[in-house]
């Protein structure tokens, strides 16, 4: 049975990673409520591959 209610689950992928040139991708998956935020979130996250804390994006 599906879930009732706003809450979807989100993947955040690091902006910075691409750019640099380095094999792998840094993503977190996690959960937002649509009718709060419904543009797409951007959050500061630890990308373990740079060792620095990189601005990770709302892809589809």
């Amino acid at each position: 049975m599906a879930r009732k209610g706003n809450r979807i689950q989100v993947i955040l992928e690091c902006t910075e990673h691409k750019e640099s040139g380095q094999p792998g991708t840094s993503r977190y998956v996690t959960q937002k409520n649509k009718k709060n935020t419904p543009e797409r979130m951007e959050v500061k996250k630890y990308n373990p591959i740079l060792r620095k804390m990189t601005v990770h994006k709302e892809i589809k």
